[in-house]
């Protein structure tokens, strides 16, 4: 019993821990078989900095369409179009800031 117990209270510790980032985008994109990595590499190719990729970023989920992804048209071949994000704002740029940190590659190369 007390196992149990001690897993399901730690369960709940890395839950409340776990980000944005991790409970709203991460599930999502595992299921759907879409490199967050691959994304963000697009991503900045196209916007090239932090304040325009979070921005162009914020601005496609809420309002998603093809001509403003960062995917490309032949990405819409083998995966739909998601439904505007409902994530409040304060939510979404914590995920995006957490999105930032975790992939960035500036201040990571030697």
């Amino acid at each position: 019993m007390k196992p149990l117990l001690l897993s399901l209270l730690c369960a709940g510790s890395l839950s409340a821990v776990a980000g944005s980032f991790d409970r709203h985008c991460v599930p999502c994109h595992r299921k759907e078989g879409v490199s967050l990595r691959q994304t963000f590499m697009n991503a900045l190719l196209i916007y090239s900095g932090e304040h325009n990729m979070k921005a162009g970023l914020k601005y496609f989920l809420y309002h998603p369409s093809i001509e403003t992804s960062v995917m490309g048209r032949a990405y819409f071949r083998t995966h739909r179009l998601k439904k505007p994000s409902r994530l409040p704002e304060k939510e979404m740029d914590a995920a995006l800031d957490e999105y930032w940190e975790r992939y960035k590659v500036i201040g990571r190369l030697k």
